[in-house]
């Protein structure tokens, strides 16, 4: 299968200062060393605890944040891949059209003090693609596309629900005709039957407009329903990559071992055994040497504590950075 996008070696190192000249005198590595690939018409589901780098990934890539080194490569609709990092200006406007974003808060993320049709409208005038009769009709198109009606383009964004401004946030990331959305906890912030609702659509638009998603999660019920493949991120590191039936039947990574846990069961006559993490996670500013997890690990050895592991490859398709990775006997989701 042809790769949409493929990253290589992603950092994003914010600096800390301090005294009266602003002196760096360290960093937090929010994205340390991450290598992925998104597939044409595939869900690449990102999960992970808060503030382990998911969300700054998903904005490295889009350069809505710079990031520090490494290479976004993206794949126009010629055929030849743009290294997204390294583009001026104008070549990063142009595919900003076929790479959008989904924002978690579809209140915030929506201007108050516009109506549906000048949202929705914005992309389209803002790179060209239609004005007048044709802006309007445009529009009425991405709105249906979403669920709504054509009568409610003249409303503010205060007067619909939830689930309905990340409708309109949806249209307007379709606007420009995308080829590859980075959905930031996109039904993070709505009622679990919105949710299921708003998962069903972006699966529906996938198909029809033959999408590629990377979906940002810490929802692991979420993950398992839309994605097709899912990465682990702790600690600005991605510690597990798989196809989402073989990660949830067979993590190999301790730490994801102890998320699938967490996963409740929908079944009140059995009972999770939950594995709880001792200590806290790691400081991105200061993180301890070898494996980033040992300090919680509880199959840690001596040489986790010294030497990083690599990203090896236990089957197809499956990497880990773990060094026992395939010698542990890891527990599944349920």
């Amino acid at each position: 299968m042809e790769s949409i996008l493929r990253v290589e070696g992603l950092t994003k190192y914010f600096p800390i200062r301090k005294g009266f000249l602003g002196r760096t005198v360290g960093s937090v590595k929010a994205v340390d060393d991450v290598r992925l690939t998104v597939n044409k018409g595939e869900t690449f589901g990102l999960v992970g605890e808060s503030g382990c780098g998911k969300s700054t990934l998903g904005r490295c890539l889009l350069r809505a944040t710079e990031p520090t080194g490494g290479s976004i490569l993206f794949r126009d609709r010629s055929g030849a891949e743009l290294d997204v990092g390294r583009l001026d200006k104008p070549g990063l406007r142009n595919v900003r059209r076929d790479m959008q974003l989904v924002f978690q808060d579809p209140y915030s993320s929506l201007n108050p003090r516009m109506t549906v049709t000048e949202i929705v409208g914005e992309p389209l005038i803002c790179h060209g693609i239609a004005k007048g009769s044709e802006l309007r009709r445009r529009v009425v198109e991405l709105i249906e596309m979403v669920g709504l009606s054509a009568r409610q383009l003249d409303r503010y964004p205060h007067a619909f629900s939830g689930g309905q401004r990340q409708r309109i946030c949806i249209a307007r990331a379709l606007a420009t005709s995308p080829r590859f959305l980075v959905c930031d906890e996109a039904v993070s912030a709505l009622d679990v039957s919105v949710q299921a609702q708003i998962l069903n659509l972006l699966r529906e638009l996938q198909e029809r407009l033959e999408l590629s998603y990377l979906f940002i999660s810490h929802d692991l019920g979420v993950i398992r329903h839309i994605s097709d493949k899912v990465g682990v991120m702790y600690v600005g590191k991605l510690v597990e990559t798989a196809s989402t039936g073989e990660l949830f039947e067979r993590p190999f990574h301790p730490y994801t071992e102890a998320l699938l846990s967490a996963k409740p069961i929908p079944d009140p006559r059995r009972k999770a055994e939950r594995i709880v993490l001792a200590g806290e996670v790691a400081n991105p500013a200061n993180p301890p040497s070898g494996c980033y997890f040992h300090p919680r690990c509880p199959y840690a050895r001596d040489v986790c504590k010294t030497a990083a592991p690599p990203m090896k490859q236990v089957a197809k398709d499956h990497v880990v950075a773990c060094h026992f990775a395939g010698e542990l006997q890891l527990r599944g989701a349920l």
